[in-house]
């Protein structure tokens, strides 16, 4: 019986492959043609498609070509050392792909990106790190910040993120409040309580001048990575509101002498 030769159309049927890439397998020498005719025409015999079958395999495994090159040049025992390997780089990247999709779920559904859990196992820092970051970049060489980072100095890492995390909890409790009271004027008792009430929060870590509070209220309605923040707590309208109360608050001779809480 003759040996069976398949052409190239043969193998397109036979496999699913693209003439482009059974072209390109040959041109980067990774599975040449059993024989060329003198015509230009390739065929391949049924060793080639054995060996074009592993290659698709292991390109399916997420192999490179490159290295399925290598791989093709070792023995069965080798090459399932080396896949054995490989699967446990898969399960990591399996992982990673499921905290992907939940913390993506997240975002759609309204968490704001400081509260995402993304860059957990990344060298790219978390984004509550980078806001550090640039707030120290910012504002480092100023006596607010300075004394913002000795009182953080003092606690510990443990005591530093608790005291973060119940400062967020504080905050949105406050903006969630705010939002109830938005049918109300910005000048308003309760309205201007629950302002003295996120200062206070505020000053969990520093005092905060009339200053420093009209920057922050500017800082939420100029920087649009707020904007997805506050659309949690109230209509479109809510942040004109927010910066409306905190300007009534810095610029107003008769404040709340204590915070009122209205949770």
């Amino acid at each position: 019986m003759k040996t069976p030769y398949f052409t190239v159309k043969d193998i397109i049927q036979i496999t699913g492959i693209t003439k482009r890439a059974l072209h390109y397998y040959d041109k980067t020498d990774l599975l040449k043609p059993s024989k060329v005719e003198d015509n230009g025409y390739r065929y391949y015999d049924q060793e080639a498609l054995g060996y074009l079958q592993m290659i698709l395999l292991f390109k399916e495994m997420n192999f490179s070509l490159k290295d399925i090159a290598l791989m093709m040049q070792l023995s069965k025992k080798e090459q399932k050392d080396i896949l054995r390997e490989h699967r446990s780089t898969l399960v990591q990247r399996k992982q990673k792909l499921e905290t992907i999709i939940d913390q993506l779920d997240e975002y759609v559904d309204g968490t704001d990106i400081s509260h995402l859990h993304l860059f957990d196992d990344s060298p790219i820092l978390s984004i509550q790190e980078q806001y550090e970051s640039e707030a120290k970049f910012i504002y480092g060489d100023t006596v607010k910040y300075q004394e913002f980072e000795a009182n953080v100095s003092e606690l510990s890492v443990e005591e530093q993120e608790k005291a973060y995390q119940q400062f967020s909890v504080n905050m949105e409790q406050v903006f969630h409040a705010l939002a109830r009271h938005q049918d109300l004027s910005p000048a308003s008792g309760e309205v201007q309580a629950l302002v003295c009430e996120w200062k206070s929060c505020l000053e969990q870590f520093m005092s905060c001048d009339d200053e420093i509070l009209r920057c922050i209220a500017e800082a939420y309605t100029t920087d649009r990575r707020y904007v997805g923040y506050f659309d949690q707590f109230g209509d479109e309208e809510f942040l004109r509101f927010l910066y409306q109360a905190i300007m009534v608050y810095v610029e107003g001779e008769e404040r709340p002498l204590k915070p009122v809480f209205y949770y």
